[in-house]
């Protein structure tokens, strides 16, 4: 079965949506339209294809995400009501080693069907099995879920986490997983260079002012068990959302 996002000119690029189930990884730099691509795929699912979403934040509050949301049309209170979709912001102190189970647990419970972790970038820098000591107080370096050790192993240590966390999500086989994460031209975000090893789909974005009619572009990088488009597409934010153009548009 495909999961259809519902987004203007994009699932006729990936053969009518995404393998049910599949882990995506949506990478871009910020201001490329990352979080507004996820939202419209939970609003869409739940909206137009009666599909139950889940939106996970550790970024910003829930009530933040809904303002943005109303810009396009998408009225999250009202599918919250209907229980259809929900928002929920996870605070990165509260990050601990438990957090994919219980977001799984969650999805299990209320037969989640579209999950959104926002973002990959901030789970990592925040893992809850490492950090550094200073700045620290007494009580943050006696907590349970610190773990104190030489940079490389920390790494090493973190990676560890991402991928656990990657992989505990994976099994949740009927629920579609799309992973946001930042990726920036100054070097490979380690967390990415491993998520895209372990997704099932890879789709970048980017912001480049060139002077022509627009600016962002999206280009489906990776795709199992699909065949998808290989081109680089212009990419538009309108006011009711997101519209990938097709080539001769441009």
């Amino acid at each position: 079965m495909r999961c259809k996002t519902g987004i203007e000119g994009f699932d006729k690029l990936i053969e009518d949506g995404f393998e049910e189930g599949a882990a995506i990884l949506f990478t871009g730099s910020p201001g490329t339209g990352k979080s507004i691509f996820a939202m419209e795929f939970i609003y869409n699912g739940a909206a137009k294809f009666k599909e139950k979403g889940l939106y996970v934040t550790f970024e910003q509050r829930a009530e933040e995400i809904k303002e943005q949301a109303k810009q396009f049309g998408w009225d999250f209170d009202k599918l919250e009501k209907q229980g259809t979709a929900k928002i929920i912001a996870i605070p990165v102190r509260e990050i601990t080693q438990q957090t994919a189970g219980s977001i799984i647990a969650m999805c299990k419970k209320e037969k989640v069907r579209r999950l959104v972790i926002d973002s990959l970038s901030t789970l990592a820098i925040n893992a809850p099995i490492y950090a550094a000591q200073q700045g620290m107080s007494v009580k943050d370096m006696m907590a349970e879920n610190v773990f104190f050790s030489p940079p490389i192993i920390g790494d090493t240590i973190v990676k560890r986490f991402i991928y656990n966390f990657i992989d505990d999500l994976k099994a949740l086989e009927k629920t579609t997983k799309f992973l946001v994460s930042e990726s920036f031209d100054t070097g490979v975000n380690p967390e990415n260079s491993l998520a895209e090893f372990l997704c099932d789909a890879v789709i970048h974005v980017s912001f480049e002012s060139m002077g022509g009619a627009y600016s962002r572009s999206l280009l489906v990088r990776k795709m199992r068990e699909t065949k998808h488009d290989e081109d680089i597409h212009p990419l538009e934010i309108s006011k009711k959302g997101i519209i990938v153009h097709s080539l001769e548009e441009k």
